[in-house]
């Protein structure tokens, strides 16, 4: 037996069945509601714009890469393959919504205040994903890393969306900038005033 679908569930699906077809830019919340068979009243206790559906889809998609990280081994990889596989399985979670995340991607490239809106889910999101790949997330430190992950994220993403099935432009692209990210990140550490270096022992007792 099917399991029912909440509101929210059904409020996100139909947005997405209606991006694929008709594109982002024309749907109003009242057709969302329509085609997800709920009132509009019922609707806006659940949400008050597009942008918050679209920021409740990404959390579900946060909560597919978490659950699916959680059955993997990753023990024994370095850092950046880590992220790398988490990153992966996030494109994999949002393989079957592709026709309708390229529409709604091309409409948003038209509308920057709105893009400008999804800024902080999306940090939010890749904050899980450094999480998911066992890195901190959290301080000054935590900080940078999370907004250099979304700069990787959004290229590599743009890539997904053209790519094919087997999805190797979108793995050479993911490689690439994290590899080029954790190369920028060691040098900036190198400023670090916290990181102190060692001193030699005979420049302790001179």
């Amino acid at each position: 037996m099917a399991r029912k679908l909440d509101p929210e569930e059904k409020i996100v699906n139909a947005a997405l069945r209606l991006a694929a077809s008709r594109g982002w830019t024309g749907l109003s919340l009242a057709d969302i509601a329509k085609a997800a068979k709920v009132s509009l009243s019922e609707l806006s206790k659940h949400f008050s714009s597009k942008v918050q559906i679209l920021a409740a889809y990404g959390r579900r998609i946060d909560a597919k890469v978490l659950q699916d990280v959680s059955a993997e081994d990753m023990s024994g990889e370095a850092a950046r393959d880590r992220l790398f596989d988490v990153l992966m399985m996030r494109f994999d979670a949002l393989s079957e919504d592709k026709a309708a995340l390229r529409r709604i991607a091309a409409d948003m490239r038209r509308d920057p205040l709105a893009g400008a809106l999804l800024a902080r889910p999306l940090l939010q999101s890749m904050g899980w994903m450094l999480e998911a790949a066992g890195i901190d997330s959290s301080g000054i430190a935590g900080s940078v890393r999370v907004r250099g992950l979304a700069l990787v994220w959004g290229a590599a993403f743009r890539v997904w969306l053209d790519d094919g099935e087997d999805q190797s432009k979108t793995m050479a692209e993911l490689d690439r900038r994290l590899r080029e990210g954790s190369e920028l990140l060691e040098r900036l550490s190198r400023f670090d005033p916290r990181r102190r270096r060692e001193t030699p022992d005979e420049d302790k007792a001179a």
